[in-house]
């Protein structure tokens, strides 16, 4: 077993119309064995950026101090929040400086960018960015993701309409995947406002 499916992940992110969904499984395992059932991925940096981490839950939580020490002294220094671009080149930068030993994670990056323009994007252990338009997955879970995001997803979704789309591919995909589930948790991103929901899973 790879190290990334220690405890089993599932995340993803999706674009909507000026605004963006994040979503993540609850569940923290040592292999085939549950540990928690309410463990949580998905971290937020400022009101409209949201970073989800997939992996080995230590190392997600390492890293994400650090991201937050990052972004407090840029806070301090600039007097502004960090664009979502600007971030997602920070961690690939802190990932990268770590290539030889990296953070075995693989993180999701959600934001609003100038004029309430969504991002997201993810990256491998070593900081290789992927950008996409519509959405991104990772974690244990991912194959199944793609398949249900594929054809789930279409362009310019409503809050209401992407939480409901995002949801149905997340609890659908981790129902094909052993090492997450347990319920959900989504973050649907307006400009004006955050909504957090707790989806209810198969638990088994």
């Amino acid at each position: 077993m790879s190290i990334f499916e220690y405890n089993g992940s599932a995340l993803v992110a999706m674009v909507g119309k000026n605004c963006f969904a994040i979503a993540s499984d609850r569940r923290l395992g040592v292999q085939l064995q549950t540990i928690a059932t309410d463990f949580q991925r998905i971290s937020k940096i400022h009101d409209k950026l949201f970073i989800g981490l997939s992996g080995l839950a230590t190392d997600a939580q390492t890293l994400y101090q650090r991201l937050v020490f990052r972004h407090k002294l840029y806070q301090l220094r600039e007097e502004r929040d960090m664009k979502p671009e600007t971030f997602a080149s920070l961690v690939s930068a802190i990932l990268y400086e770590k290539r030889f030993g990296p953070y075995f994670c693989q993180p999701v990056i959600a934001g609003l960018g100038d004029e309430d323009k969504p991002f997201i994007c993810t990256m491998d252990s070593i900081g290789a960015k992927e950008l996409a338009k519509d959405f991104v997955v990772a974690g244990t879970a991912s194959e199944s993701l793609y398949g249900a995001c594929e054809s789930m997803f279409k362009p310019d979704m409503e809050p209401e309409e992407l939480f409901e789309t995002i949801s149905q591919a997340l609890l659908s995909s981790v129902d094909r995947d052993c090492l997450s589930g347990w319920g959900g948790h989504v973050y649907v991103v307006t400009p004006i406002e955050v909504k957090e929901r707790i989806l209810k899973g198969r638990m088994d």
